[in-house]
């Protein structure tokens, strides 16, 4: 945990830093590239943001986390009742600083401030291995599902007060989310920031949350020095590692601050020739 980190409400002064951050949290984790920097500008542009709720983490004067919320609603088709709730996403931390729990400050604090502002719950699509240590609960037990009457681990709510045992039925999100969808204005924000290089680790979908993505620098005395940003990580073969990395071979890792780091896997980037 960071002694110094501040966690508060994002002024405009933050604004691109806060989306050059988002940009590398996640970029590379689904596809190559990402789009939650996009994200964050559709959502301070819709009329379904919720500011109040929204929090961005400082440490040193530098935006090292940030949390986003927007109304939501859950749409009983039996009753054809819409209750509203909230929703967040994305929640980002600088790739350089994870496991300083950041996260979990950032969401604790927001969970907090919906509940003084008296929403009923919080649903979200995210980590299912994260999510329930802040108190989430699969939607299925709530009897809600995605928008299309899906029910999976991803869906998570977290009740905050008695109203929202009343409450079943489809997610609705914002309709500005489907901005996402706009390529080219993707393309044109994406000018406004660092030229990145993309990884594909496989055909389809990539979720890389539990691992990271890193390149093989140097090799001394069986420790292989792996670049993942702007460090150069230390870490050994795993057990299970079926192929010996190299220089400049494509990794992926477990970082471990406290502790022994192991490269899992060597694999080829799929976008870059052979």
């Amino acid at each position: 945990m960071l002694e110094n980190l501040i966690i508060r409400q994002e002024r405009p002064d933050d604004y691109k830093n806060t989306e050059l951050m988002t940009m590398r949290s996640f970029w590379n984790k689904y596809w190559p590239g990402c789009t939650e920097h996009f994200l964050v500008r559709i959502i301070r542009e819709s009329k379904d943001y919720l500011p109040q709720l929204s929090l961005v983490a400082e440490v040193d004067k530098k935006i090292v986390g940030a949390v986003y919320y927007t109304r939501a609603w859950i749409f009983d088709d039996e009753t054809k009742v819409k209750h509203e709730v909230v929703t967040f996403g994305p929640l980002a931390v600088e790739p350089t600083l994870e496991g300083n729990d950041i996260g979990g400050q950032l969401m604790r604090q927001s969970i907090e401030a919906a509940k003084k502002a008296g929403v009923a719950g919080i649903v979200v699509i995210g980590e299912p291995n994260y999510y329930p240590r802040l108190g989430f609960r699969r939607a299925s037990e709530f009897r809600i599902t995605d928008g299309a009457g899906n029910s999976f681990d991803a869906i998570m709510c977290l009740p905050l007060n008695d109203d929202f045992s009343k409450i079943k039925g489809r997610i609705i999100e914002s309709k500005d989310f489907k901005k996402l969808e706009d390529e080219k204005r993707l393309q044109e924000i994406n000018q406004e920031f660092p030229s990145y290089r993309k990884v594909k680790v496989q055909e389809g979908f990539m979720q890389i949350f539990e691992q990271h993505l890193g390149l093989v620098e140097s090799i001394k005395d069986g420790v292989f020095y792996v670049r993942y940003w702007e460090l150069l990580i230390p870490a050994k073969a795993s057990d299970s590692l079926k192929e010996e990395p190299k220089v400049g071979s494509d990794v992926q890792f477990t970082w471990k601050r406290k502790g022994e780091s192991k490269i899992t896997k060597v694999f080829k980037n799929l976008l870059e020739g052979a």
